[in-house]
């Protein structure tokens, strides 16, 4: 986990006095990232100093080290994390003007009336004449955030307001958290069907397994929109991608390499069911939990012990939860490692790569993000019902397609690349039928 805080600091406006912060943040081992002026003239001058660190403490140090010397002063610490969160990530906007009084009465009473009239006589009408043709729901009741565990359904909220950001910054849709107190599959159930009418699409977040399967495969069931566990189906096509991507780099066809799967989460059981469809040679996987075994064992993937899986797997995906699970010494020449679990891996990128490593990377690179934005927009976009696993594969080959040969993944912030996999997602779905053009949003189609 990183640290990034920004010191506000008077430096004596003499050569060398700079240096001597340089050199201070150094001792104490943290880094400078951007160093910006805020005020210069007469003896001093002032300057914003963004500082990375391993943790707190570190920058603890870094302030007591400035302090230390003659000619700096810390004049204030911000951490950028917590200033970027103060307040909330996202808010709801207008899409319309309200200046005059004919607005309002256009807006709300008495016109907004005949709206909903219309939409009692044709409920269909929903679709085109409020958002919630395309506006997703991001579902959530805590019992899996991030490597973090069960941390609760209002800790969770940061990471579901991030999730509503990627949304409207990938692919312009509004996206509202929905938190969800309810442990227990069948209340949990009962809750997102009730509020669903409102959303074009259910996305589930950070649900522990195995509650998130039943969840996941009844609304599917009971709801007449696309619904998705991103823990599960999200990282699944990101992974794919990645495991795509570093076979064509290291000229590896996938049908010839052993896919080793360590943990079977959510996230675990999905990468393996997915990369199984795409036909990898082989997938084996391990966990110690018995349920997990025989879920795995039923969608036809091998169960071994962790240390045949590390023998024996040519590409190792791990999703465990456990920072530091894999040794350097278990790491085999020229095997690809994809260590995701966050915010601390199971092992270290540039650890896997100095043992012998061909590719390697963790959960910031090899991040959901590059999928759950394209494939919503894409299902929503041709009125699909349901996401397939034709749908999924589509997705991750679309991201493969746009991975340039130096990189494991494309820039998850590109634009191109979310449409790009919103429009193989909308395509594929049209090629198995699933398509209905009667429910997609007005200026929601993708060709």
């Amino acid at each position: 986990m990183e640290f990034h805080d920004v010191l506000r600091v008077r430096i004596l406006h003499k050569p060398g006095y700079l240096a001597k912060l340089c050199a201070a943040v150094a001792d104490v081992g943290a880094m400078i990232g951007d160093i910006e002026t805020v005020a210069t003239g007469g003896d001093n001058s002032v300057r914003d100093i963004t500082l990375e660190a391993k943790d707190e403490q570190t920058i603890d140090r870094v302030v007591e080290k400035i302090k230390s010397i003659a000619g700096l002063d810390v004049l204030s610490r911000v951490d950028r994390v917590f200033d970027r969160h103060r307040g909330g990530k996202i808010q709801v906007k207008s899409r319309v003007p309200l200046e005059k009084i004919a607005d309002l009465r256009q807006i709300y009473t008495p016109g907004v009336a005949r709206v909903c009239r219309a939409i009692q006589k044709e409920p269909a009408l929903s679709r085109e004449l409020t958002w919630a043709g395309r506006t997703v729901a991001i579902c959530t009741n805590g019992t899996r955030v991030l490597g973090l565990g069960d941390i609760g359904v209002l800790a969770s909220l940061p990471v579901m307001e991030g999730k509503a950001v990627l949304y409207d910054r990938c692919i312009g849709l509004s996206a509202v958290p929905i938190l969800v107190e309810a442990k227990d599959a069948p209340t949990f159930i009962a809750t997102v069907e009730r509020i669903a009418k409102s959303f074009g699409g259910i996305h589930l977040e950070d649900i522990s397994a195995p509650e998130c399967f039943e969840i996941e495969a009844e609304l599917d069931r009971r709801l007449d929109i696309p619904v998705m566990h991103d823990d599960r189906h999200g990282t699944a096509v990101a992974a794919l991608a990645a495991i795509m991507g570093a076979c064509a780099q290291l000229g590896r066809p996938l049908e010839r390499q052993t896919i080793g799967q360590i943990g079977l989460g959510a996230a675990g059981f999905g990468i393996a069911c997915l990369a199984r469809k795409a036909r990898a040679k082989a997938v084996l996987a391990t966990d110690p939990d018995p349920l997990a075994q025989t879920h795995a064992d039923a969608n036809g993937i091998e169960i071994a012990d962790f240390e045949t899986v590390m023998a024996r797997a040519d590409i190792v995906v791990a999703a465990t939860g456990r920072p530091g699970l894999i040794g350097s010494e278990m790491i085999r020449k020229g095997q690809v490692v994809f260590a995701l679990t966050n915010p601390e891996p199971e092992i270290q990128p540039q650890v896997a790569l100095r043992a012998g490593a061909a590719f390697a990377a963790d959960g910031a690179s090899v991040n959901n993000v590059l999928a759950f934005p394209g494939i919503f927009l894409g299902a929503l976009s041709c009125g699909a019902r349901t996401i397939s696993t034709v749908m999924k594969l589509a997705a991750a080959q679309a991201i493969v397609k746009l991975t340039r040969q130096s990189e494991l993944v494309p820039d998850p912030l590109d634009p191109a690349v979310h449409r790009a996999v919103a429009t193989a997602v909308a395509g594929a779905a049209r090629g198995e039928g699933l398509d209905r053009p009667d429910r997609v949003p007005p200026g929601l189609t993708l060709r």
